[in-house]
């Protein structure tokens, strides 16, 4: 596993839709050359693709091996991570559609090519918010198989529907049933929040699933996929039988971009995107890597890239923050705050498998659920005490989350904090000390009430955010030890060394500078130095004063 990440230059950033691991075909025109592929929009449906004579990565050895080896599996990877593609190609296996696969790995692998009843119940294209949201969906899905398969005036309920359908299936068609679910946990996520709500689909939902337990006789292959997994005690309580793969060695890289699949399938437009980015190859494959790869889902595996946002980014021939502009929910931020998680945990944070396998504790520990959406991934393992190191896996995701955090942490609003990081970096890289601490006082302006509590790690908790955005543009260090918080942060010109007191005085803390030589390090360096010192108070909830000295 390559764990290394190094910094990057940064670019601007455009949204566009693309679906992961769908490449190319057709042919358009870039520049003055001629590119021999191009990448569909908005496809998840893997015969239309192969129809519409699109290429794509071939990850149907890895299927094959999925559905040998057992029966009934759950998956889960962060959105826009390819789960939808995987369960079409799933679907278009098991109903024999034998001429979707020639020239890939399956074709040389299969050779019975059975066709199977499927029922694939997709729950992603519903906005769930009322209880009858998520029975409108299971009824319209239900309605359509009893179409196809029957239905019986005793059967009461969608879990006893549910049952009658696959047992009247398996009979009908003389083969097993395969039940293949999209998306399982959207309506749960959704109604986070919302306990009364979350409740109600918990107990449909885990009726509903455990029809798969009971079926067993009927069902040849069962796969769940989601973003996260509500274990144990909720939904899958009653569904014991199934193997959860996501933490799993062989099957790592069944979603996603692997470095070797990129190279061998891409470089003629990793070529095109140099070019278009006044770069050469090699810093084109650098920039991808640092911005999209180091994805990982279980120990000593290659790094992932993000499908979603690589794709885009060939497509449009610029480096975009594509995958994390399609949307983070607010709850993950509500739950930060909520467990009072120390946001600086974010770059160091460790986990066993059997904490990152479910986020039933979420209220008091977010970690599982930051992983299972992908804004952490595993960055090392130990295997003596059987424990994972986790941290951001790329710059996008990083920089993206660490920007979304400032209007919630921060007295600024979504609409300004853009602008409000700007003029912070200019202020910094022009010597402009008052500016920028003018402007760090007002991001503690008015912190609310409820924080009062709390106030150091509300005010350690900003200054990581600050600090950390700040070192995208610069060099800022940011560190913790015994109650004490150092800032040193680097521009081509300028060096500040900074010391902050918690109800104190700034002079405390600019003796405690010059006492200490925090800037003697630096006393070599041609570049101007600053040494500041910043006093917080509880009493106004802010920084009270500050004192610079050259």
């Amino acid at each position: 596993m390559r764990l290394g990440r190094v910094k990057l230059k940064n670019f601007a950033f455009r949204l566009s839709l693309l679906s992961p691991f769908i490449i190319f075909a057709k042919t358009t025109i870039y520049h003055r050359e001629v590119m021999s592929k191009i990448y569909p929009v908005g496809i998840q449906s893997f015969e239309k693709i192969r129809e519409g004579g699109y290429c794509y990565i071939d990850k149907t050895s890895l299927i094959y091996s999925l559905i040998k080896s057992g029966q009934y599996y759950f998956l889960s990877r962060p959105r826009r991570f390819g789960k939808s593609l995987l369960i079409s190609t799933l679907e278009a296996y098991f109903l024999g559609k034998k001429e979707l696969f020639k020239g890939l790995a399956m074709e040389g692998l299969e050779k019975d090519w059975t066709t199977h009843p499927v029922l694939h119940l997709d729950l992603n294209t519903q906005k769930y918010d009322t209880p009858e949201a998520l029975n409108n969906v299971l009824e319209e899905n239900l309605n359509y198989w009893e179409s196809l398969y029957g239905a019986s005036e005793s059967e009461i309920g969608v879990a006893r529907r549910f049952n009658g359908i696959i047992r009247r299936a398996a009979e009908k068609a003389g083969q097993k049933v395969v039940v293949l679910v999209d998306e399982y946990d959207k309506p749960m996520l959704q109604a986070i929040g919302n306990e009364p709500l979350l409740t109600d689909y918990r107990n449909t939902l885990k009726a509903f699933y455990g029809v798969l337990k009971s079926c067993d006789k009927y069902l040849r292959f069962a796969l769940l996929t989601g973003v996260t997994k509500f274990s144990k005690v909720s939904v899958f309580s009653d569904l014991n039988n199934l193997m959860d793969i996501s933490l799993s060695n062989r099957f790592a890289n069944i979603c996603g971009i692997t470095e070797n699949e990129l190279y061998r399938n891409l470089e003629e437009d990793i070529r095109l995107l140099a070019e278009a980015n006044g770069m050469n190859e090699t810093e084109a494959r650098q920039t991808l890597k640092e911005w999209y790869d180091g994805y990982h889902f279980a120990e000593n595996t290659e790094d992932i890239y993000n499908p979603f946002s690589l794709l885009n980014t060939l497509a449009e021939m610029k480096f975009g923050s594509y995958w994390f502009e399609t949307g983070t929910p607010t709850f993950l931020v509500e739950l930060l705050q909520r467990s009072k998680y120390d946001l600086h945990r974010l770059t160091e944070e460790m986990a066993t498998a059997d904490s990152l396998g479910g986020i039933d504790t979420m209220e008091t520990n977010p970690v599982p659920i930051l992983y299972q959406s992908g804004y952490l991934t595993i960055k090392g393992f130990d295997s003596r005490f059987r424990t994972y190191t986790l941290g951001f896996p790329n710059l996008e995701v990083e920089e993206g989350f660490i920007r979304f955090l400032l209007p919630f942490y921060s007295n600024t609003s979504k609409s300004d904090s853009a602008f409000e990081i700007v003029h912070f970096v200019h202020e910094v890289e022009s010597g402009n000390t008052d500016a920028f601490m003018r402007r760090l006082q007002s991001f503690f302006a008015d912190t609310p009430y409820e924080l009062a509590r709390d106030l150091e790690r509300h005010y350690q908790n900003v200054l990581f955010i600050v600090f950390k955005l700040l070192g995208f543009y610069t060099r800022a260090e940011y560190r913790t030890s015994n109650g004490r918080i150092d800032m040193v942060v680097k521009t081509d010109r300028y060096i500040y060394v900074m010391e902050f007191k918690l109800d104190g005085t700034a002079e405390e803390a600019i003796r405690q500078i010059n006492e200490k030589g925090y800037a003697a390090p630096f006393a070599s360096d041609g570049r101007t130095l600053y040494k500041i010192g910043v006093n917080f108070s509880n009493a106004i909830r802010g920084i009270e004063g500050w004192i610079v000295e050259e």
